[in-house]
Parts: structure tokens; sequence; C-alpha cells
């Protein structure tokens, strides 16, 4: 058993850092990166980065901010459960490799 809880606490996210990246870094994706969903992630990067980079031009990067800035506050709700959820498959992946090296 302490070699499951030992590699749990290495596979395991952390809720603050998904958390802190949210804050900072959540208008690039970052938070999506780091939970592993990819498609989400790469549209919040473009949107982010279209939006800082056309803001100067009247205003346009509004077009792709709001959207992005709405998007980011409903991911706030839903990253917990996303890490909860990331981190009880690693558990029990490592549980299961646990078991298939006892046997083997």
């Amino acid at each position: 058993m302490s070699m499951v809880s030992t590699e749990l606490e290495h596979a395991k996210k952390s809720m603050a850092v998904g958390y802190v990246l949210w804050f900072f870094l959540g208008e690039f994706g970052a938070h999506n990166f780091f939970v592993g969903r990819t498609g989400p992630a790469v549209a919040q990067l473009i949107l982010g980065l279209l939006g800082w980079f056309t803001i100067w031009i009247f205003g346009i990067g509004l077009i792709f901010l709001i959207p992005l800035w709405i998007w980011k506050l409903i991911d706030a709700f839903l990253l917990h459960g996303w890490i909860n959820r990331q981190n009880e498959e690693a558990e029990r992946r490592i549980i299961q490799q646990v078991l298939s090296r006892r046997t083997a």
C-alpha cells in the first residue's frame, strides 16, 4: 500500500497549481493543458493571442477576449472536478500496475 501512495503522490495533480494557472495564464489555456484538455486549451490559446494582439486596433480584440473571459469564468467552476477526475484515474491506473506486478 505504501508503494501505491508513493506512486500516487508523484502522479497526482495539485488543485492549487491548477487554480494558479487558471488565474494567471487562463487566457492562454494553461489550466486546460494542465488537466490534459488539449482541444479547449489550444482554442483558448488562439483566442487569447488573437485578442491581445488585436486589442490596439480599435478594440477589435474584445471580440475574442470577452467570450474568452466568460469561458475562463465557467472553467473556474469546472476545474475542481477535472482535477479530481484525473487524480482518481491516476489512482486506478497505479493500483492496477501494482496489482499486476504482484501477480507476475
